[in-house]
C-alpha cells in the first residue's frame, strides 16, 4: 500500500516530533506523525517522576555537552530562547508552570506529566497534522518528489520532507532504540560515537554498596573536566552503586568514550568544605566518628573513618597527622570507586550522535540530505538533568518542523 504525497512526515511522536509536526502543520502543509508505539511521548509521561519537568528556570549553553561545535549549539538554541519557549507552554499550550524553588525546575503546576503530552498531541491535531500510531520506519529513501518511507508491514509513505525525531537509545522500553540514528548514518551523516548519559554508577565494592539507601548532598567532580553546572546535588547509595542528581549529571565522564584513561569523580560529602573540617578536627575531647556524624549519616561516617584509617574510638586530641589528612581527603575529595553504569537502560538521555556540522543551525536541515530535517536525541547533543533535554527537543523539534514546512514549494 502507498500513501501520500505528504509535505511533510514526521517520524516520532516525542517531544521534538510533537514539536515539530504541530510546528509543520501550523504552515497549513500536509502533516503526517508516524509513531511506532501505540501513544506516543513515553519519555514525557515517565520524565520528572511522572510530573514532567517541563523547562530550566535558567539555562546557559556551555551547561550543554557536545563533541561537536560549541558555537554550532550555541546558534541552535538562540533559535527559540528559554522566555519565549515558557511563553508557549503556558500562552498557547495553556498549561500554567509552577516553579520549583530549590532544584529550579519548572512544572506543570498540575504535576501530571500527561497533561503535557496530551496538550501536545491535541496541539499537533488542531492545527492539521495526522498521527499513525503503530508506524514503524524501516526505509528511508531518496526518491523524485522527496522521500519514500518504507514501513514495518510492507506500506510505502511518500512525502516532500522528512523529520527524523526517532530519539537516542535511552530508556529502550519508550521505544528508543537507535534505528533512526541507523538510517541517518546510512545516509551518509557524520556521527559522534554513541553512549549512556544522566546514568547512574556502578561499583563491584562491596564497602560501598553496603551502603544502599544512604543520601545525601555532595558535590562531586572530575579535574580538570568538571561540568560548569556541577554544584552539591543529592547523591543516593544503591545495591550497585551510586544514583541520584549529583551522579547523574557527571556520569558522562565516566561512560563518554575518549582517549586515554578516565578522570577520577572526587566527592566531597555533606555541606562542609575542606576548611570547615578543618575547623571541626582541630582539637577537643569528642571522638572524631561523633564529630563527623554531626554532619553525615551515621553509616557514611563510619565508612569514610575507615576508609581513611582512622579508629571510631579515636579521640580528636589523639588524632596523628597522617590520619587527620587521610580523613580530609575521605571527607572532601575522595575517589569514587567507580567500576561501571547502568547503561542505556537506565540513562535520562543518549550522548553523541548526528555531527552539529551536518545540519543548519536555523532550520535542522541535513547538509547531506536536502528535505531531510533533524531534532532531539539524535543529534549530539545533551544537558544536565533539570528540564535541559526537553529545552533542546522543544527547540529543534520547533526549528526543524518549520523549515521542512518552509522548504515545501507552496
Amino acid at each position: 500500500m502507498t500513501e501520500g504525497p505528504f509535505d511533510v512526515a514526521v517520524v516520532g511522536a516525542g517531544a521534538a516530533g510533537l514539536l515539530a509536526a504541530a510546528f509543520a502543520a501550523g504552515d497549513g502543509r500536509k502533516v503526517v506523525l508516524l509513531e511506532r508505539t501505540r501513544d506516543g511521548g513515553r519519555k514525557i509521561l515517565i520524565s520528572g517522576g511522572g510530573r514532567c519537568n517541563i523547562l530550566p528556570s535558567e539555562v546557559e549553553p556551555e551547561w550543554f555537552v557536545t563533541d561537536s561545535s560549541p558555537h554550532s549549539l550555541r546558534n541552535i538554541l538562540r533559535t527559540w530562547p528559554l522566555p519565549e519557549q515558557r511563553r508557549f507552554f503556558e500562552t498557547e499550550l495553556g498549561i500554567p508552570l509552577a516553579l520549583e524553588a530549590e532544584s529550579g525546575k519548572l512544572f506543570p503546576a498540575s504535576n501530571r506529566a500527561r497533561d503535557v503530552r496530551d496538550r501536545l498531541v491535541d496541539h499537533a491535531l488542531v492545527r492539521g497534522a495526522v498521527i499513525r500510531y503503530g508506524a514503524l520506519l524501516e526505509g528511508l529513501h531518496p526518491a523524485d518528489d522527496g522521500w519514500a518511507l518504507s514501513l514495518a508491514g510492507g506500506g510505502v509513505l511518500h512525502a516532500t520532507t522528512v523529520v527524523i525525531a526517532t530519539g537516542g537509545l535511552s530508556v529502550p522500553a519508550t521505544g528508543s532504540d537507535g534505528s533512526g540514528m541507523q538510517l541517518v548514518k546510512g545516509l551518509g551523516h557524520a556521527m559522534h560515537p554513541t553512549y549512556p548519559a544522566l546514568t547512574p554508577l556502578t561499583t563491584t565494592v562491596q564497602h560501598w554498596t553496603a551502603l544502599s539507601g544512604v543520601s545525601l548532598d555532595a558535590l562531586l567532580t572530575a579535574p580538570p573536566e568538571t561540568p560548569r553546572y556541577s554544584r552539591r546535588q543529592g547523591l543516593l547509595f544503591t545495591h550497585r552503586g551510586f544514583s541520584g542528581p549529583a551522579i547523574l549529571n557527571i556520569s558522562h565522564l565516566w561512560t563518554r568514550p575518549r582517549g586515554g584513561a578516565r578522570p577520577p569523580i572526587l566527592a566531597q560529602w555533606g555541606a562542609l568544605g575542606r576548611g570547615d573540617w578543618e575547623r571541626e578536627l582541630g582539637g577537643g575531647r569528642a571522638q572524631v566518628a561523633t564529630v563527623v556524624r554531626r554532619h553525615l549519616p551515621e553509616r557514611l561516617a563510619l565508612a569514610l573513618l575507615e576508609e581513611a584509617g582512622v579508629p571510631a574510638d579515636r579521640g580528636l586530641a589523639q588524632l596523628r597527622r597522617e590520619e587527620r589528612e587521610a580523613l580530609l581527603v575521605a571527607l572532601t575529595a575522595l575517589p569514587l570507586p567507580v567500576t561501571g553504569d547502568e547503561g542505556y537502560k537506565k540513562a535520562e538521555v543518549t550522548g553523541g550522535g548526528v555531527a552539529l556540522s551536518e545540519i543548519d543551525p536555523v532550520t535542522m536541515e541535513s547538509r547531506r540530505a536536502p528535505g531531510l530535517f533533524l531534532c532531539g536525541e539524535v543529534l549530539d547533543a545533551f544537558g544536565p538533568i533539570g528540564g535541559f533535554n526537553f529545552l533542546w527537543a522543544w527547540a529543534t523539534g520547533r526549528a526543524a518542523g518549520l523549515g521542512a514546512a518552509r522548504r515545501v514549494t507552496p
